[in-house]
């Protein structure tokens, strides 16, 4: 699948005829077409723009763009904060699905962005927004049930982009956050400035696994949520690679996916010592999780919840975005306390 970026063409689409009519007699000015090989002549009037047309190649779906996008919504936290931390608030025309504090240096600049919705919002409710581009956290802003695939906004003019850690089952690293921020410097045009996010972020990481290197590598239990059963991080997830480079093993390392059940029987026989869990909203609070694994009896010989050894992480901490590199910080300072007094 291939998609065709143009502001003009996409604004065209969402108003209507008299507004589209209007709107072509400034096209040599505010356009930015691309070709499709339709047979469209964009290109005839679009200004150039140096360093485009950039062509990216994002879970198999191929996208051109002429100039950078200038009306993004994001879906999902993620993106959004790391678009703030490349500097592209300019660039966003609203965001949707808040799902934990977003970081304080981001805050400001997050609030005055228009929130369209609390959750994913409505496919008409995106396209009020009038954004040439819709870059979405998880895959389910682009749920093909709620009328928001990929395909729908291709078919409006919106080009998409899809957060690479669910673009198909695959153990996902750092590396795929590095990518991930270099691939939106492309887009925007600001290729230096996903360079220096990158290095800040690598400095983080390897600053914090440096404190913990030699370190006895303490078990870790990835708590998501779940009653009957619990709903943890598997061996593809980030989250292991995160609790490796913090100096701990993730007790499920061997569940061959991102995330999966197990059974609290699993749990026991594997007596982890500390138990990460995971905040957002959504899912019952961190003190509501810690109460429920402190009152069941059949946990009550874990070494974690024996000694109450937990690290709470925000679950956008655990996602490809700029909040990875500080969970590796904030899991290194939990798991082993003394290597940072």
């Amino acid at each position: 699948m291939s998609q065709l970026f143009t502001p003009a063409r996409t604004r065209g689409f969402l108003r209507a005829t008299a507004a589209a009519v209007a709107l072509s007699s400034v096209l040599p000015a505010t356009g930015c077409g691309a070709s499709d090989g339709s047979g469209g002549d964009a290109k005839a009037t679009a200004p150039v723009t140096a360093g485009f047309p950039v062509t990216v190649d994002n879970c198999g779906v191929k996208t051109t763009y002429d100039r950078p996008p200038s009306r993004v919504v994001t879906i999902h936290q993620h993106p959004a904060e790391l678009m703030l931390a490349l500097g592209l608030k300019d660039h966003m025309a609203g965001t949707a699905f808040p799902d934990s504090a977003v970081l304080p240096e981001l805050k400001e600049d997050y609030e005055a962005i228009p929130e369209l919705a609390r959750k994913e919002p409505s496919f008409e409710t995106v396209l009020e927004a009038e954004p040439d581009l819709v870059y979405g956290g998880y895959g389910s802003a682009f749920a093909e049930s709620e009328g928001r695939s990929r395909e729908a906004f291709a078919d409006a003019g919106i080009a998409t982009h899809l957060n690479r850690e669910y673009c198909g089952k695959k153990q996902v690293t750092m590396e795929d956050t590095y990518d991930e921020i270099r691939t939106i410097g492309t887009i925007f045009g600001v290729p230096d400035r996903a360079d220096k996010l990158v290095a800040d972020l690598e400095g983080r990481v390897g600053r914090a696994a440096a404190e913990v290197e030699g370190e006895p590598e303490p078990s870790v239990f990835v708590y998501d949520s779940g009653d009957k059963s619990a709903f943890t991080a598997g061996g593809k997830s980030l989250g292991t690679e995160l609790i490796r480079l913090a100096g701990g093993e993730n007790v499920f390392a061997d569940l061959d996916d991102v995330f999966g059940d197990v059974s609290w029987e699993q749990v026991v026989e594997r007596g982890p010592e500390v138990i990460a869990v995971y905040d957002y909203a959504g899912a019952g609070s961190v003190e509501e999780k810690k109460e429920f694994l402190l009152s069941q009896p059949a946990l009550a010989d874990v070494p974690a919840v024996r000694n109450k050894r937990f690290v709470v992480l925000p679950l956008t901490a655990t996602l490809v975005g700029i909040r990875s590199a500080y969970a590796v910080e904030d899991l290194a300072r939990g798991l082993h306390p003394e290597s940072f007094r």
